[in-house]
């Protein structure tokens, strides 16, 4: 056994560190040049949109604990102001390649016939179409707040990107009589961040919102008798929450929570600017918007708040886009045959959004309309803007079914679309439960109890159309009766937290989860040192939890070959001598976000599968309600198995997950435990979301 003294001193990667790392790897996809163009623009919007959020409740956190007064947390508060002046360093540097690669980007458009131009560089023609433009429909949506007085600014929508104006008059000969500073909130909302102007001779004009706003200055000051404008592009990034957590201790992280009540919410910790801005105007953007000496300052380029580049026009390209993956309907559950006879004949999966999510739609109409069907009870935690999911559910409680759902108002950024459809649904006469203090519902659950027998589905992810479009997530329906009885036994836990339940079947935080994860991994440690098989597969999003990271390296020192496939936080590093070399990461970015968990555990020959909700870090298994559940059927078993060995198999869009933050792509087949020989012709470049595909397409046929 180590001392609590080398438990310390074993390789952790800070978990914002890791998550710096993560982000990176998307910054790598959009300047792939084999991601078709349209694609990688996407991808710059993605890496744009986590790092808002990332600034708004991760390093708002970090700045939270550092400015706390208390003795007691001196540590934390060291950790803590080591970590942001890393972020700062890896932020500049990513930010030099992003710039690069929109600039490179930006230049291989215009190969393609599209050009994004500026206000300077419009013909004639174009500047009285974008004078039109704004007679027509842009004004009025554009209004100006002067600088020139006391008000802060902090009450202004960080959602947004604005542009900060000199507005200069001058006398007859040339001097400066007056200035004047102005904001204007670019109108996004109503008109997107780009404006397409008339295409001429078969190329495509496009025009950022704020050049169309640069150019129409003067007829939005029309009147005012400025002779000189001048408009620089920026946007900040509020403090959005404290993240409570177990990454610190829970009495230290009572004090801080009530310490900072004093602080005003909200207020900017990261001030993103034209490097051209004037002296001037940028002094008093920084004083109106309280920007300290703690806060992230990045002078950059001309345009920000890229993530609006997640919506960038098509420009009737379908050329310079993926091609179309019509999701699969699976044989079997398209039918006419009843699905919940189905499912009481034999566990059925899907694995979205290679199948139809329609296809769990069709299992909850059914319910809602089947006489058999007595009480549906659901676990909510992100649901769609117009979510069919909840249409089953009112549909059911009008037919006279008992419907039970348990919605999670605490969804980060989705708070009021939950609470929404909350009212939506207790209208219907829906039993709306809104969780258990202090613990986050994650887990993905469905109760179905019928005549005939109760069924159960567990998912790795929401119960949400547009996740399941775009997020890799598995789903189980099961009528096997302890598992369906220990799910109802998670929702009567819900709705009275203090009774004490035994799960045998189902993993679940913050009751057990964390010891039999624990325990699964010694019993391939003891297995090894039997003589046995003895390995660990595993797909998570996030591993950042010392305890399962120390035993995983107890497993990997023991001779326990572990691969792992990690999409995002990682705080384990790889390849070290008597610790780690035995542990190999894979990092997968594609088309689709690696969403699904999947632990495969070797179990002396007799494998031991699990899917669920949970991720291997603190929040997960100590502050969530969580769900693992056991996976018996052994043709789900081969197709988690495929997932798994594809994905570290994938040299295409995989990269080494190491610790090192280099993430260097892989320059052979990562070697992995799978019976299944791999295929030499796949050798050179291999991507697991393309042959999944294929792989689930020629089982329709």
């Amino acid at each position: 056994m180590k001392s609590n003294d080398e438990k310390q001193k074993l390789p952790y990667v800070e978990r914002d560190i890791s998550w710096m790392y993560f982000n990176q790897r998307i910054l790598l996809e959009a300047a792939n040049p084999e991601v078709p163009l349209l694609e990688r623009l996407t991808f710059l919007g993605i890496y744009s949109n986590n790092l808002d959020e990332f600034f708004r409740v991760r390093v708002a956190t970090l700045n939270r604990i550092i400015e706390y007064d208390d003795k007691n947390i001196r540590k934390e508060q060291e950790i803590a102001s080591q970590t942001l002046k890393q972020i700062g360093k890896l932020h500049n540097r990513y930010y030099q390649q992003f710039e690069e690669t929109f600039a490179k980007i930006m230049e291989e458009l215009k190969l393609e016939n599209i050009f994004v131009i500026k206000e300077t560089e419009m013909t004639p023609e174009q500047q009285e179409f974008i004078s039109s433009f704004y007679r027509s429909r842009l004004n009025g949506s554009t209004n100006p707040v002067f600088l020139n007085n006391s008000r802060p600014l902090e009450d202004q929508n960080d959602e947004n990107i604005y542009l900060a104006t000199r507005l200069i008059r001058k006398d007859t000969e040339g001097k400066i009589k007056e200035k004047d500073y102005a904001v204007i909130e670019l109108p996004t909302a109503d008109f997107g961040r780009f404006i397409q102007l008339p295409d001429v001779d078969g190329k495509t004009y496009l025009m950022f919102l704020d050049d169309v706003i640069r150019y129409c200055l003067p007829l939005i000051f029309v009147g005012m008798k400025y002779t000189d404008y001048e408009a620089y592009t920026f946007k900040f990034t509020k403090d959005a929450e404290m993240e409570i957590d177990s990454d610190l201790r829970n009495g230290v992280l009572q004090k801080i929570s009530k310490g900072v009540k004093s602080r005003k919410k909200g207020e900017p910790i990261r001030f993103v600017y034209d490097q051209q801005m004037p002296k001037d105007l940028l002094k008093k953007l920084i004083t109106r918007l309280n920007i300290d000496k703690n806060d992230t300052r990045v002078a950059g380029s001309r345009y920000h708040n890229f993530k609006d580049l997640m919506k960038f026009p098509d420009c009737n390209r379908k050329d310079l886009k993926y091609p179309v993956w019509s999701p699969i309907f699976k044989p079997e559950l398209n039918g006419n045959e009843s699905l919940l006879t189905l499912i009481r004949h034999k566990d059925r999966s899907l694995h979205y959004p290679f199948h139809s999510f329609d296809s769990f739609i069709r299992v909850l109409r059914e319910a809602a309309i089947s006489k058999e069907v007595k009480s549906i009870k659901i676990a909510l935690y992100r649901l769609a803007k117009d979510s069919k999911v909840v249409k089953a559910l009112i549909c059911a409680a009008k037919n006279g079914k008992k419907v039970t759902v348990v919605i999670e108002l605490l969804a980060r950024f989705d708070e009021a679309s939950n609470i929404y459809w909350s009212k939506r649904m207790q209208d219907a006469g829906i039993h709306v439960i809104f969780g258990v203090e202090g613990l986050k519902i994650h887990s993905k659950l469905v109760h179905i109890a019928t005549r005939h027998g109760d069924i159960a589905c567990i998912s790795t992810g929401n119960f949400h159309e547009g996740n399941a479009r775009m997020y890799t997530d598995y789903t189980i329906m099961t009528a096997h009766r302890q598992i369906v009885k220990e799910v109802n036994d998670v929702f009567n836990f819900i709705e009275k937290p203090y009774t004490p339940v035994n799960f045998r079947e189902l993993l679940v935080s913050p009751n057990d989860m964390r010891k039999r994860l624990i325990a699964l991994i010694n019993k391939e440690i003891k297995n090894k040192k039997q003589g046995k098989d003895a390995y660990i597969l595993a797909k998570v999003n996030h591993i950042t939890d010392r305890t399962l990271i120390e035993k995983l390296y107890e497993a990997s020192t023991a001779g326990i070959r572990i691969d792992l496939l990690v999409r995002g936080n990682c705080s384990l590093v790889t390849g070290i001598p008597d610790v780690s070399e035995n542990i190999y990461i894979n990092g997968i970015i594609d088309r689709y976000l690696e969403h699904s968990r999947i632990f495969i555990f070797s179990n002396g020959g007799e494998e031991k599968y699990y899917i669920g909700s949970a991720d291997w870090m603190p929040r997960n298994l100590d502050n969530r309600i969580e769900v693992l559940v056991p996976i018996y059927n052994k043709e789900i078993q081969a197709d988690l198995k495929q997932i798994i060995c594809y994905g570290l198999q994938d040299t295409a869009k995989g990269r080494i997950v190491d610790g090192s933050g280099e993430n260097l792509p892989w320059k052979d087949i990562s070697p992995t435990l799978s019976e299944q020989p791999v295929d030499e012709t796949k050798k050179s470049l291999f991507r697991s979301q393309k042959e999944l595909y294929k792989e689930y397409k020629k089982n329709t046929e």
